[in-house]
């Protein structure tokens, strides 16, 4: 985005000290926000950005019958997402849309039934289970580093890679499934797959409901939706099939043998066998598909910034000394994990579309919004806000450091989300990340294959637009 733009926003700073005013600044609403909603379509982050440089922190919007607010201060995104978070919900058309795929998976449901599916999961990505989960990152980053080409100097397409690699990680975790050579096929299905889903979600969010998937332009869709669903169907019925005499100490595993120790009537209620798949579907996009993107983009820092790579890769190698790690060497790596909390400030894998429906009139801030009202959360303005982050276009992982992130603004950072739906997968990234990341730099020096800087596009996640290639030297 412009400096133009981040410094008008950051010209924008008087908290407005009337209390419950009822609408903030806005754009016009000319032709039911039709204009707006096209600017939306066309460049979504960039128009969000433009909206808070003119308006400033709290922006008011109509498109159609929807009365939007957009909140861009740290403190009143908490407000909504963390202190007033029983009085929202998510917005309706956003999660019909994930249902088309995730079914009713714990990134869809709402209320008691959210609450009994997070409670049930929750333990199944808890620090007790990292240290296995660590084995499984490293021994897929293994398979497809050592896969690559053994000459000193190579180009290649780092996106493809990693989002191949991080699937691996997810087919063993979930499933004890690796992508040998028989399913490597099937993998990069899969792949296409859910790029496909995430263009057409993208799309989806800005009609007002979905269109049938037997409709021609819609077929590569249905085929994409066809494709994951037979993948995590396969490996249930497989694993039901199996003699329990061969245990498995999967995901999928906990999944079906998961009780609800929260269930008062004490017995403990269990996952029908359609839960199952729907909370399957959802690890297995979201388990890869953030995570491949959050590796891209850090590929890209560290090629773009040999600096910060020689330095992560001296710790890396004095902590570790070329053997491979594991989950109790992460500590030990506070400035590799600086560089990618750098990465995903820049470019956060999830920038925008958290979105909040208030069930009963609330107040955020000085504002007093109606039951009813939709508010937009997009960390990725914040995360480029130069009253949070100095100088934020600049890539600098001492902002990750002990002493920047004490100074850091409460709230300003948020690659997760925040709140009760805080991302329940964040320590399982994070380790993956942390893990992947120091075996790559074991092995390459990163360098730009191209000129041009890649530019970001949202598609539910942020990815490059036109993918990374980049250079590896061997060590």
């Amino acid at each position: 985005m412009s400096q133009s733009i981040i410094t008008a926003a950051a010209e924008r700073t008087k908290v407005p000290t009337m209390t419950k005013r009822t609408l903030p600044p806005g754009p016009p609403h000319r032709l039911f926000g039709l204009p707006l909603l096209r600017q939306l379509h066309r460049d979504y982050l960039g128009e969000v950005q433009r909206m808070q440089a003119s308006y400033g922190d709290a922006v008011f919007t109509r498109i159609a019958q929807e009365t939007i607010y957009d909140f861009f201060r740290p403190d009143w995104v908490r407000e909504v997402l963390v202190d007033q978070a029983r009085n929202f919900i998510r917005r309706e058309r956003f999660t019909q849309v994930f249902a088309e795929v995730h079914g009713q998976s714990v990134l869809v449901t709402e209320g008691d039934v959210w609450q009994r599916q997070r409670r049930m999961l929750q333990p199944g990505f808890g620090p007790k289970r990292m240290d296995g989960y660590a084995q499984h990152m490293v021994a897929a980053a293994h398979q497809a580093l050592d896969a690559l080409p053994p000459q000193a100097t190579q180009t290649l397409d780092f996106e493809h890679m990693v989002t191949q690699l991080t699937m691996d990680v997810v087919l063993r975790t979930l499933f004890s499934q690796e992508i040998t050579p028989a399913v490597r096929q099937q993998a990069v299905a899969a792949e296409h797959a859910v790029r496909v889903i995430s263009r057409a979600g993208m799309e989806a969010f800005y009609w007002p409901a979905s269109l049938p998937d037997w409709l021609p332009h819609k077929w590569k869709l249905g085929h994409a939706k066809r494709v994951l669903d037979g993948l995590v169907r396969h490996h249930i019925s497989q694993r039901r099939q199996t003699h329990p005499s061969a245990p498995h100490h999967d995901l999928l595993a906990m999944l079906l043998a998961v009780r609800d120790e929260g269930d008062e009537g004490g017995d403990g209620g269990t996952l029908s066998i359609e839960e199952v798949r729907d909370q399957c579907m959802t690890i297995f996009l979201a388990g890869h598909e953030t995570t491949a993107a959050a590796l891209t983009w850090w590929g890209h820092t560290m090629a773009s910034h040999p600096a910060c790579a020689q330095r992560a890769r001296q710790e890396v190698d004095t902590v570790l000394g070329g053997r491979a790690p594991s989950y109790a060497d992460l500590p030990a790596l506070p400035y590799l994990a600086q560089t990618l909390k750098e990465t995903m400030r820049l470019y956060p894998p999830a920038p925008a579309l958290i979105n909040r429906r208030a069930i009963q009139p609330v107040q955020i801030g000085p504002w007093q919004l109606p039951k009813g009202a939709m508010v937009r959360i997009t960390p990725w303005v914040m995360h480029h806000d130069p009253r949070w982050f100095a100088d934020p276009q600049r890539f600098d992982p001492e902002r990750f450091s002990a002493a920047g992130q004490a100074a850091q603004e409460r709230g300003a950072y948020m690659p997760f989300g925040a709140g009760p739906r805080v991302c329940i997968g964040q320590l399982f990234a994070s380790t993956e990340m942390a893990l992947v990341a120091a075996m790559v730099l074991q092995r390459f020096t990163l360098a730009p294959a191209d000129t041009a800087a890649p530019q970001p596009v949202l598609n539910v996640t942020l990815r490059p637009a036109q993918g990374l290639r980049l250079q590896l030297l061997r060590r």
